[in-house]
Protein backbone atom coordinates (compact mmCIF):
# COMPACT_ATOMS: atom_id res chain seq x y z
CA UNK A 1 0.00 0.00 0.00
CA UNK A 2 1.17 3.49 -0.87
CA UNK A 3 -0.28 6.88 0.11
CA UNK A 4 -0.82 9.33 -2.72
CA UNK A 5 -2.49 12.60 -3.60
CA UNK A 6 -5.50 11.82 -5.79
CA UNK A 7 -6.73 15.38 -6.27
CA UNK A 8 -5.93 19.01 -5.54
CA UNK A 9 -7.85 22.27 -5.53
CA UNK A 10 -7.25 25.91 -4.68
CA UNK A 11 -9.05 29.19 -4.24
CA UNK A 12 -7.25 32.37 -5.28
CA UNK A 13 -9.20 35.48 -4.23
CA UNK A 14 -10.26 37.94 -6.91
CA UNK A 15 -9.17 41.18 -5.23
CA UNK A 16 -5.73 42.14 -6.54
CA UNK A 17 -3.75 44.65 -4.46
CA UNK A 18 -0.63 45.95 -6.19
CA UNK A 19 2.43 47.51 -4.57
CA UNK A 20 1.35 50.92 -5.85
CA UNK A 21 -1.78 50.63 -3.72
CA UNK A 22 0.41 51.09 -0.62
CA UNK A 23 1.70 54.45 -1.83
CA UNK A 24 -0.52 56.44 0.54
CA UNK A 25 0.00 54.25 3.62
CA UNK A 26 1.60 55.73 6.72
CA UNK A 27 4.39 53.24 7.45
CA UNK A 28 5.94 53.52 10.89
CA UNK A 29 8.77 51.85 12.81
CA UNK A 30 7.97 49.71 15.85
CA UNK A 31 8.62 52.72 18.12
CA UNK A 32 6.08 54.78 16.20
CA UNK A 33 8.61 56.94 14.38
CA UNK A 34 8.39 57.61 10.66
CA UNK A 35 10.68 56.27 7.95
CA UNK A 36 13.53 58.49 6.71
CA UNK A 37 12.46 57.99 3.08
CA UNK A 38 9.23 58.16 1.10
CA UNK A 39 6.86 55.26 0.38
CA UNK A 40 8.08 54.88 -3.19
CA UNK A 41 11.54 53.99 -1.87
CA UNK A 42 10.06 51.69 0.81
CA UNK A 43 8.03 49.82 -1.82
CA UNK A 44 11.00 49.51 -4.19
CA UNK A 45 13.18 48.04 -1.42
CA UNK A 46 10.34 45.72 -0.40
CA UNK A 47 9.96 44.35 -3.94
CA UNK A 48 13.73 43.86 -4.32
CA UNK A 49 13.82 41.67 -1.20
CA UNK A 50 10.53 39.77 -1.36
CA UNK A 51 9.86 39.66 -5.11
CA UNK A 52 6.22 40.56 -4.44
CA UNK A 53 4.53 42.81 -6.98
CA UNK A 54 0.92 42.13 -6.01
CA UNK A 55 -1.10 39.99 -3.64
CA UNK A 56 -4.66 38.67 -3.32
CA UNK A 57 -7.20 39.63 -0.67
CA UNK A 58 -10.37 37.70 0.11
CA UNK A 59 -13.73 39.26 -0.70
CA UNK A 60 -15.47 41.04 2.19
CA UNK A 61 -18.28 38.48 2.43
CA UNK A 62 -15.97 35.47 2.72
CA UNK A 63 -14.09 34.04 5.70
CA UNK A 64 -11.21 31.57 5.95
CA UNK A 65 -13.59 28.60 6.36
CA UNK A 66 -15.47 29.70 3.22
CA UNK A 67 -12.41 29.74 0.98
CA UNK A 68 -11.23 26.49 2.60
CA UNK A 69 -14.52 24.97 1.50
CA UNK A 70 -14.13 26.25 -2.06
CA UNK A 71 -10.62 24.75 -2.33
CA UNK A 72 -11.90 21.50 -0.79
CA UNK A 73 -14.75 21.21 -3.29
CA UNK A 74 -12.31 21.58 -6.18
CA UNK A 75 -9.93 18.98 -4.70
CA UNK A 76 -12.79 16.50 -4.20
CA UNK A 77 -13.97 17.04 -7.78
CA UNK A 78 -10.43 16.59 -9.08
CA UNK A 79 -10.07 13.34 -7.10
CA UNK A 80 -13.57 12.19 -8.14
CA UNK A 81 -14.21 11.56 -4.45
CA UNK A 82 -17.56 11.36 -2.68
CA UNK A 83 -17.20 13.59 0.42
CA UNK A 84 -19.11 10.98 2.47
CA UNK A 85 -16.16 8.59 2.05
CA UNK A 86 -13.70 10.89 3.82
CA UNK A 87 -12.30 9.68 7.12
CA UNK A 88 -10.63 12.95 8.14
CA UNK A 89 -10.85 16.62 7.26
CA UNK A 90 -7.76 18.45 8.51
CA UNK A 91 -7.66 22.23 8.18
CA UNK A 92 -4.42 24.13 8.74
CA UNK A 93 -4.75 27.84 9.57
CA UNK A 94 -3.50 30.29 12.18
CA UNK A 95 -6.18 32.85 12.93
CA UNK A 96 -9.54 31.16 12.43
CA UNK A 97 -12.40 33.11 10.87
CA UNK A 98 -11.81 36.85 11.21
CA UNK A 99 -14.76 38.69 9.74
CA UNK A 100 -14.30 41.83 7.66
CA UNK A 101 -13.74 44.84 9.93
CA UNK A 102 -14.03 42.66 13.04
CA UNK A 103 -10.64 41.82 14.65
CA UNK A 104 -11.96 39.00 16.83
CA UNK A 105 -10.80 35.52 15.82
CA UNK A 106 -13.53 32.88 15.74
CA UNK A 107 -12.36 29.28 16.10
CA UNK A 108 -15.35 27.60 17.75
CA UNK A 109 -16.46 25.37 16.18
CA UNK A 110 -13.25 24.44 14.40
CA UNK A 111 -12.77 25.45 10.78
CA UNK A 112 -12.71 21.75 9.88
CA UNK A 113 -16.17 21.35 11.39
CA UNK A 114 -17.35 24.36 9.40
CA UNK A 115 -15.90 22.94 6.19
CA UNK A 116 -17.60 19.60 6.87
CA UNK A 117 -20.89 21.44 7.44
CA UNK A 118 -20.45 23.45 4.23
CA UNK A 119 -19.78 20.25 2.29
CA UNK A 120 -23.01 18.82 3.77
CA UNK A 121 -21.32 15.61 4.89
CA UNK A 122 -23.65 13.45 6.99
CA UNK A 123 -21.17 10.71 7.96
CA UNK A 124 -20.30 11.24 11.68
CA UNK A 125 -17.21 9.04 11.32
CA UNK A 126 -15.67 11.71 9.12
CA UNK A 127 -13.59 13.50 11.77
CA UNK A 128 -12.69 17.17 11.41
CA UNK A 129 -10.00 19.02 13.32
CA UNK A 130 -7.65 21.98 12.93
CA UNK A 131 -3.87 22.24 12.86
CA UNK A 132 -2.07 25.31 14.24
CA UNK A 133 1.53 24.94 13.12
CA UNK A 134 2.41 28.27 11.54
CA UNK A 135 3.03 28.42 7.80
CA UNK A 136 4.09 24.72 7.68
CA UNK A 137 0.58 23.71 8.82
CA UNK A 138 -0.63 22.17 5.55
CA UNK A 139 2.48 20.01 5.22
CA UNK A 140 2.10 18.93 8.84
CA UNK A 141 -1.53 18.06 8.15
CA UNK A 142 -0.39 15.88 5.25
CA UNK A 143 2.12 14.14 7.53
CA UNK A 144 -0.61 13.44 10.07
CA UNK A 145 -3.03 12.23 7.40
CA UNK A 146 -0.54 9.75 5.98
CA UNK A 147 0.14 8.48 9.52
CA UNK A 148 -3.60 7.79 9.99
CA UNK A 149 -3.71 5.92 6.70
CA UNK A 150 -0.49 4.02 7.38
CA UNK A 151 -1.83 2.95 10.80
CA UNK A 152 -5.05 1.65 9.27
CA UNK A 153 -7.15 4.36 10.92
CA UNK A 154 -8.19 5.94 7.62
CA UNK A 155 -8.31 5.33 3.90
CA UNK A 156 -8.98 8.82 2.62
CA UNK A 157 -8.23 12.27 4.07
CA UNK A 158 -8.84 15.84 2.95
CA UNK A 159 -6.09 18.26 4.00
CA UNK A 160 -6.65 22.00 3.58
CA UNK A 161 -4.50 25.06 4.15
CA UNK A 162 -6.44 28.34 4.30
CA UNK A 163 -5.76 31.81 5.62
CA UNK A 164 -7.01 35.41 5.35
CA UNK A 165 -4.01 37.34 6.61
CA UNK A 166 -5.36 40.61 5.21
CA UNK A 167 -7.72 40.61 8.20
CA UNK A 168 -4.88 40.58 10.79
CA UNK A 169 -2.27 42.97 9.34
CA UNK A 170 -1.23 46.33 10.78
CA UNK A 171 -1.47 48.88 7.98
CA UNK A 172 1.26 50.95 9.65
CA UNK A 173 3.70 48.02 9.38
CA UNK A 174 5.54 47.63 6.06
CA UNK A 175 5.47 43.86 6.59
CA UNK A 176 1.73 44.11 5.87
CA UNK A 177 2.72 44.18 2.19
CA UNK A 178 3.99 40.60 2.43
CA UNK A 179 0.79 38.91 3.50
CA UNK A 180 -2.13 37.70 1.41
CA UNK A 181 -5.12 35.36 1.42
CA UNK A 182 -5.89 32.03 -0.22
CA UNK A 183 -6.67 28.35 0.20
CA UNK A 184 -5.34 25.06 -1.14
CA UNK A 185 -6.42 21.47 -0.57
CA UNK A 186 -5.48 17.90 -1.38
CA UNK A 187 -7.13 14.49 -1.09
CA UNK A 188 -4.70 11.88 0.26
CA UNK A 189 -5.57 8.20 0.06
CA UNK A 190 -4.31 4.65 0.15
CA UNK A 191 -3.55 3.17 -3.26
CA UNK A 192 -1.78 0.28 -4.93
CA UNK A 193 -0.06 2.69 -7.34
CA UNK A 194 3.67 3.21 -7.00
CA UNK A 195 5.02 6.33 -5.37
CA UNK A 196 3.38 8.65 -2.87
CA UNK A 197 4.89 9.93 0.37
CA UNK A 198 8.38 8.49 0.75
CA UNK A 199 9.59 10.34 3.86
CA UNK A 200 8.94 13.32 6.07
CA UNK A 201 10.69 15.55 8.59
CA UNK A 202 9.33 17.93 11.25
CA UNK A 203 10.89 20.07 13.97
CA UNK A 204 9.98 22.83 16.41
CA UNK A 205 12.71 25.25 17.46
CA UNK A 206 11.33 27.19 20.41
CA UNK A 207 14.10 27.53 23.01
CA UNK A 208 15.02 31.05 21.86
CA UNK A 209 13.09 31.29 18.58
CA UNK A 210 9.47 30.92 19.75
CA UNK A 211 8.54 34.58 19.32
CA UNK A 212 10.08 35.43 15.96
CA UNK A 213 6.49 35.63 14.68
CA UNK A 214 3.88 36.84 17.15
CA UNK A 215 0.74 38.90 17.72
CA UNK A 216 1.51 42.47 18.77
CA UNK A 217 0.22 46.03 18.94
CA UNK A 218 0.11 48.45 16.04
CA UNK A 219 3.19 50.47 15.11
CA UNK A 220 0.95 53.49 15.47
CA UNK A 221 1.71 54.66 19.02
CA UNK A 222 -1.44 56.80 18.98
CA UNK A 223 -3.77 53.82 18.46
CA UNK A 224 -6.23 53.71 21.35
CA UNK A 225 -7.71 50.23 20.90
CA UNK A 226 -6.24 46.93 22.04
CA UNK A 227 -6.28 45.24 18.62
CA UNK A 228 -3.23 43.10 17.95
CA UNK A 229 -1.77 42.16 14.59
CA UNK A 230 0.61 39.66 13.02
CA UNK A 231 4.20 40.77 13.62
CA UNK A 232 7.56 39.27 12.79
CA UNK A 233 11.28 39.73 13.21
CA UNK A 234 12.24 39.41 9.56
CA UNK A 235 16.01 39.38 10.03
CA UNK A 236 15.85 36.66 12.69
CA UNK A 237 13.53 34.54 10.54
CA UNK A 238 15.82 34.89 7.53
CA UNK A 239 18.87 33.81 9.52
CA UNK A 240 16.95 30.95 11.15
CA UNK A 241 15.61 29.66 7.85
CA UNK A 242 19.03 29.60 6.20
CA UNK A 243 20.56 27.86 9.20
CA UNK A 244 17.93 25.15 9.66
CA UNK A 245 15.71 24.55 6.64
CA UNK A 246 18.37 23.20 4.20
CA UNK A 247 19.53 20.71 6.85
CA UNK A 248 15.96 19.52 7.46
CA UNK A 249 15.45 19.11 3.71
CA UNK A 250 18.70 17.12 3.50
CA UNK A 251 17.60 14.81 6.33
CA UNK A 252 14.22 14.24 4.68
CA UNK A 253 15.82 13.43 1.35
CA UNK A 254 18.20 10.94 2.98
CA UNK A 255 15.28 9.17 4.67
CA UNK A 256 13.55 8.79 1.30
CA UNK A 257 16.44 6.86 -0.23
CA UNK A 258 16.46 9.22 -3.20
CA UNK A 259 19.41 11.18 -4.55
CA UNK A 260 19.51 14.94 -4.93
CA UNK A 261 19.66 14.39 -8.68
CA UNK A 262 16.30 12.59 -8.55
CA UNK A 263 14.47 15.74 -7.43
CA UNK A 264 12.39 17.34 -10.16
CA UNK A 265 10.58 20.03 -8.17
CA UNK A 266 10.77 21.70 -4.76
CA UNK A 267 7.49 23.21 -3.60
CA UNK A 268 8.72 25.59 -0.93
CA UNK A 269 6.56 27.89 1.21
CA UNK A 270 6.26 31.22 -0.59
CA UNK A 271 7.59 33.38 2.24
CA UNK A 272 10.07 35.68 0.56
CA UNK A 273 11.68 35.24 -2.86
CA UNK A 274 15.17 36.16 -1.69
CA UNK A 275 14.96 33.83 1.31
CA UNK A 276 13.52 30.91 -0.68
CA UNK A 277 16.21 31.30 -3.31
CA UNK A 278 18.93 31.33 -0.63
CA UNK A 279 17.47 28.19 1.02
CA UNK A 280 17.49 26.27 -2.25
CA UNK A 281 21.03 27.38 -3.10
CA UNK A 282 22.29 26.29 0.32
CA UNK A 283 20.44 22.96 0.05
CA UNK A 284 22.18 22.18 -3.24
CA UNK A 285 25.50 23.52 -1.97
CA UNK A 286 25.37 20.96 0.87
CA UNK A 287 25.12 18.26 -1.81
CA UNK A 288 27.81 19.92 -3.96
CA UNK A 289 25.38 20.13 -6.87
CA UNK A 290 24.29 23.08 -9.03
CA UNK A 291 20.69 24.27 -8.72
CA UNK A 292 18.74 22.87 -11.71
CA UNK A 293 16.64 25.15 -13.88
CA UNK A 294 12.92 25.29 -13.07
CA UNK A 295 13.41 23.31 -9.83
CA UNK A 296 11.48 25.85 -7.72
CA UNK A 297 8.07 27.02 -8.97
CA UNK A 298 7.14 30.43 -7.56
CA UNK A 299 3.88 32.31 -7.14
CA UNK A 300 4.90 34.90 -4.56
CA UNK A 301 5.32 37.60 -7.20
CA UNK A 302 1.59 37.61 -7.96
CA UNK A 303 0.00 35.91 -4.94
CA UNK A 304 2.12 37.07 -1.99
CA UNK A 305 2.51 35.03 1.20
CA UNK A 306 -0.75 33.30 2.14
CA UNK A 307 0.88 31.25 4.92
CA UNK A 308 -0.47 27.66 5.06
CA UNK A 309 -2.06 28.07 1.61
CA UNK A 310 1.09 28.73 -0.42
CA UNK A 311 2.34 25.14 -0.86
CA UNK A 312 -1.00 23.44 -1.72
CA UNK A 313 -1.94 26.33 -4.02
CA UNK A 314 1.43 26.10 -5.75
CA UNK A 315 1.05 22.33 -6.17
CA UNK A 316 -2.45 22.70 -7.60
CA UNK A 317 -1.36 25.33 -10.13
CA UNK A 318 1.59 23.25 -11.32
CA UNK A 319 -0.47 20.03 -11.54
CA UNK A 320 -2.99 21.84 -13.69
CA UNK A 321 -0.46 23.51 -15.98
CA UNK A 322 -1.14 27.05 -14.84
CA UNK A 323 2.46 28.14 -14.25
CA UNK A 324 4.68 28.72 -17.28
CA UNK A 325 7.55 26.26 -17.79
CA UNK A 326 6.42 24.12 -14.85
CA UNK A 327 4.90 20.64 -15.06
CA UNK A 328 4.83 17.27 -13.34
CA UNK A 329 5.20 13.85 -14.92
CA UNK A 330 4.41 10.39 -13.64
CA UNK A 331 7.24 9.14 -11.43
CA UNK A 332 8.69 12.58 -10.67
CA UNK A 333 10.24 12.93 -7.22
CA UNK A 334 9.37 16.23 -5.54
CA UNK A 335 9.81 17.84 -2.16
CA UNK A 336 7.48 20.01 -0.08
CA UNK A 337 9.17 22.25 2.50
CA UNK A 338 8.15 25.05 4.83
CA UNK A 339 9.20 27.20 7.76
CA UNK A 340 7.12 29.45 9.97
CA UNK A 341 5.82 30.55 13.34
CA UNK A 342 6.81 28.33 16.17
CA UNK A 343 9.52 28.24 14.81
CA UNK A 344 8.43 25.15 12.91
CA UNK A 345 10.06 23.41 9.97
CA UNK A 346 8.91 20.44 7.93
CA UNK A 347 9.42 18.64 4.64
CA UNK A 348 8.01 15.75 2.63
CA UNK A 349 9.61 13.80 -0.21
CA UNK A 350 6.90 12.58 -2.56
CA UNK A 351 6.93 10.51 -5.78
CA UNK A 352 4.27 11.67 -8.21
Amino acid sequence: MNIKISGTGSYIPNIITKNADFQEHEFLNTDGSGFPHDNKTTIEKFKAITGIEERRYVEDNLNTSDIATLAAQRALEDAKTDPETLDYIIVAHNYGDVKFKNPQSDTVPSLATRVKYNLRIKNPKCVGYDVLFGCPGWIEGMIQAQAFIKAGMAKKCLVIGAEALSRVVDHHDRDSMIFSDGAGAAVLEATEEEGGILSHESATHSFSEANYIFFGKSNNAEATDETRYIKMNGRKIYEFALSHVPAAMKSCLEKSGKDIKDLKKIFIHQANEKMDDAIIKRFYKIHKEPVPDHIMPMTIQELGNSSVATVPTLLDLVRKGKIADQNLNKGDVVMFASVGAGMNINAIVYQY
